[in-house]
């Protein structure tokens, strides 16, 4: 059941209008940070959304870090691949992916991905705490490999830096200002902020992102940025988008931690 939210989406402040390729539908989802609950019910509401609408081409697009920070990390993974089977799914590589790939092999890497989440994420593996407190870098990185399915860990590693589709550029943390889009580095596409956020000029295409948190969608002339913080606010974001039109989709949880979702028309 869709309720209507106060954000609204604005309209690109140029004379031309982005669209994307003729008969596709893409919803592109936020992070997710392991927050299972969050994504099945977006999940549904998108699926319900997308039948309503009509035929189309549609794909969904999930722009990173589906992992770490939140307590189901291994869930969401499963969900996702099961979610690939029926649906025409792509995704985009985060910084939280790209950490815990090389967490397994580099020590100082695994020191930092504790501290930014990891730890949630290997507990979600079935991975105990005290031991994961107590065990040295080596010792963590073979139960590690040990415990968390290969398959899982090739599947994070084949998500791509960032995906085009007509006037609509989809990436996870954003882009290089004045480099040319072909020539976007992925240390960039999946952990820059400066000076991408404060860009007001055009990037080559307008650009759907995740990485930098806020409690509403951030909707800006060139940019919208969706991570709006399901492991610290409790709502996780989609945009739908087909030709010139887009809307929000979301999964909110309120403070008795019951989660509902909501639709907002631009």
């Amino acid at each position: 059941m869709f309720t209507k939210i106060r954000t609204m989406l604005g309209r690109h402040k140029t004379a031309r209008i982005p669209s994307l390729d003729s008969g596709d539908r893409v919803y592109a989802i936020g992070d997710i940070h392991g927050r299972i609950d969050l994504f099945n019910s977006l999940i549904e509401a998108i699926e319900q959304d997308d039948g309503a609408r009509g035929h189309a081409n549609t794909t969904v697009i999930l722009l990173g870090d589906l992992i770490d920070r939140g307590p189901d990390s291994a869930a969401v993974v499963a969900r996702a691949k099961e979610w690939a089977k029926s649906r025409q799914l792509e995704f985009i590589k985060g910084n939280h992916e790209e950490m815990l790939i090389a967490s397994m092999s580099n020590p100082d890497v695994l020191r930092s991905f504790l501290k930014f989440g990891g730890r949630e994420t290997i507990m979600s593996y079935g991975i105990d705490e005290t031991f994961i407190d107590e065990a040295q870098p080596d010792e963590l990185q073979k139960r590690m490999i040990e415990t968390i399915p290969h398959d899982d860990i090739e599947f994070l590693d084949s998500f791509t830096k960032l995906i085009r589709n007509g006037d609509y550029l989809f990436v996870h943390a954003g882009i290089r200002p004045q480099t040319p889009l072909d020539h976007q580095l992925g240390r960039d596409c999946r952990w820059i902020r400066e000076p991408f956020l404060s860009h007001n000029g055009d990037f080559g295409a307008f650009v759907i992102h995740g990485h930098t948190i806020a409690e509403e969608p951030q909707v800006r002339s060139n940019r919208i940025g969706i991570d709006t913080g399901a492991f610290v606010f409790g709502t996780l974001t989609a945009i739908g988008i087909e030709g010139t039109e887009r809307w929000f989709i979301q999964a909110r949880e309120d403070e008795a931690g019951a989660i509902a979702t909501f639709a907002a028309a631009a």
